[in-house]
């Protein structure tokens, strides 16, 4: 038999289609499972929706529905790209299923990639929802959209870095128990639904600093108070993306 009379020629597919089949894939993995399915969609909606209606926490004045949705938009985006993140892909590692993929045709970092398009897929569905559901409650954001999409970017970068170092670095039931308690922990003191303000001077000071706090204040400037850009807030999430990321491209372990 002559060569090249095998249609279609035997190879790799092309870089692009590779890296859009795997996010494809890792979405469609994500919104399957039961337990990230409640982290990122039904616990942000049912917080928004509660604290909205019901008066338990002083938001301050205006309406709670705007100081309560840019805090939950923060949550909602560390819970995709932290939390979900961190347990799928620790325990992806713990299976061996990082390993046959990094000696598949695909190279790691665009396996990186994929796993980053399926992070911002899922966080357009997220927000679109989230979104939804507060012009349902009466929000009216204020603000530059622009500023809104570079916090959410920086915000992901972020949290997407730390979910990738402790996912590389720990065993996978230590990742599952310590992402779910980081999660809880700022749920609760990241301004996401108590704001900073009530806590001690000192305490909301360095509360201040964690990536969900600068997350969700940047978003309250923006959204709530109409800030053009809020520069503190924008330089604690860079820092955290540097570090979270250059971390985990130097630590992370495949097996």
């Amino acid at each position: 038999m002559s060569a090249g009379t095998y249609a279609p020629k035997p190879g790799a597919a092309p870089l692009g289609r590779m890296i859009t089949a795997q996010a494809v894939f890792e979405t469609k993995m994500l919104l399957r499972n039961g337990e990230q399915l409640l982290l990122t969609v039904i616990i942000p909606s049912l917080l928004l929706v509660l604290f909205s209606t019901v008066d338990i926490v002083d938001t301050g004045s205006g309406q709670p529905v705007d100081f309560l949705t840019p805090g939950v938009l923060a949550l909602a985006v560390m819970s995709t790209a932290f939390t979900g993140q961190a347990i799928a892909t620790g325990f992806e590692r713990r299976y061996g299923v990082l390993k046959r993929l990094g000696a598949s045709p695909i190279p790691r970092w665009a396996l990186m990639c994929a796993k980053t398009l399926s992070v911002l897929a899922t966080e357009l569905l997220q927000i679109g929802l989230l979104t939804a559901i507060a012009f349902g409650l009466g929000w009216s954001p204020e603000g530059n959209p622009l500023s809104v999409l570079l916090l959410l970017a920086l915000g992901t970068a972020a949290f997407s870095g730390l979910g990738l170092l402790m996912a590389g670095t720990l065993r996978a039931e230590a990742t599952l128990a310590a992402a779910n308690l980081v999660f809880l922990l700022l749920l609760i003191g990241g301004g996401v639904i108590v704001p900073l303000d009530k806590f001690p001077g000192p305490v909301a000071s360095a509360l201040g600093l964690l990536p969900i706090s600068a997350l969700s204040e940047g978003l309250r400037e923006v959204l709530q108070h109409g800030a053009a850009l809020p520069w503190a807030d924008l330089g604690v999430l860079a820092v955290w993306a540097a570090v979270g990321l250059g971390a985990a491209a130097r630590l992370f372990r495949w097996e």
